[in-house]
């Protein structure tokens, strides 16, 4: 009889003619185990607070009572190797938490996000890269001065916060150079809270700042040289924030900060800290996402015909801008939408 291979024949005594199949024990070849789905539970995994990243490490703070704040370098868990983790992140951690150097945890689950700061690299763009997650309030710092403000790009991340769902805060620095009048003008209409400092920086906006951020988790962005690093460390003295200046060639700031960092506030909160950032892409973004972060126009708006891409000649808003914009501040926000949606179709610069 001739046997299949791995196979071994039994014989039954006077019934050799009647072998079938259930006569044949077939042997399993290596690796016939069905691989299990099934991750351990990790039940025992504390929490912590994403702080920082740096080439696949992840600086953590441990929450809960009796962590005391402690610090955690973790990697990624291998079931998380595909997940992006990023600043702000809620996320559990397995393994060594004890924080003693040259350790490393694991991180095995990163809870749901509540809000995701996003921007892709241009807008014609739609790939969207995460900054932080989780933040509540969007702090938009503009120096009114060296370098000059920039309100199309206030208006970039103003777009992106909306789409966030974040509270946007913003924040007009080097009063001492320039007036804020012509920014608050702006965006008054918009009913956005602001705070204006000058230098040296008072306790009194100290003060104000600091009762804006506690107890929130708020993200700040904003041009390259325009103060964020000054803030932090006014904020939080031991944070050590690298600062620069603006170059007098091409009224530029240097990049001071390369890498995003949460700080703890000690009145309570986090602040996050960006690098300066030259421009923000919104391809990710929807155009009716676009128009609705622009709500001054609101009114405007709900005259124009259905499917109105807002950049041809049938558009009422520039109709409406003329009649009711006493002020012109009405008229640079227009522009300031239709370069973005035309940016968006790849036909201008957007900034």
């Amino acid at each position: 009889m001739v046997c299949p291979a791995g196979a071994v024949a039994l014989s039954r005594p006077g019934r050799r003619a009647d072998l079938d199949e259930d006569d044949v024990r077939v042997r399993p070849g290596r690796g016939s185990r069905p691989r299990t789905r099934r991750r351990p539970a990790h039940q025992d995994a504390a929490e912590a607070f994403v702080t920082a990243v740096d080439r696949g490490r992840y600086t953590c703070v441990l929450a809960g009572p009796g962590a005391g704040g402690r610090q955690v370098t973790a990697i990624k868990a291998r079931e998380l190797v595909r997940g992006s983790v990023v600043v702000g992140d809620v996320v559990s951690l397995a393994g060594n938490v004890s924080g003693d150097p040259g350790t490393l945890a694991r991180i095995v689950r990163v809870a749901p996000r509540t809000s995701v700061l996003r921007r892709s690299a241009d807008d014609t763009d739609p790939v969207e890269r995460v900054i932080v997650a989780n933040a509540e309030q969007l702090g938009i710092v503009c120096a009114l001065a060296d370098p000059p403000p920039r309100p199309r790009l206030i208006d970039r991340f103003l777009v992106a916060g909306y789409d966030a769902g974040l509270d946007p805060l913003l924040i007009l620095t080097k009063a001492d150079l320039a007036s804020p009048d012509g920014i608050l003008a702006t965006y008054a209409p918009l009913g956005i809270r602001y705070l204006v400092s000058g230098r040296p920086l008072s306790e009194a906006v100290l003060g104000e700042l600091r009762a804006a951020l506690a107890g929130r988790v708020s993200v700040l962005v904003g041009h390259s040289g325009v103060g964020k690093s000054t803030l932090v460390n006014a904020l939080i003295p031991d944070a050590g924030r690298a600062v620069g200046t603006v170059s007098p060639v091409t009224g530029r700031g240097r990049h001071t900060s390369s890498s995003v960092v949460a700080l703890p506030l000690p009145g309570g909160g986090w602040i996050i800290d960006t690098p300066g950032l030259r421009s923000f892409g919104l391809g990710h973004i929807s155009a009716d996402r676009v128009v609705q972060a622009f709500p001054d126009l609101a009114e405007g708006l709900a005259n124009c015909p259905p499917g109105c891409t807002h950049l041809g000649e049938d558009c009422a808003l520039g109709s409406w801008v003329s009649e009711h914009d006493g002020a012109g501040a009405l008229a640079a926000r227009l522009d300031s939408l239709r370069r973005l949606l035309r940016s968006r179709e790849g036909r201008e610069d957007g900034d």
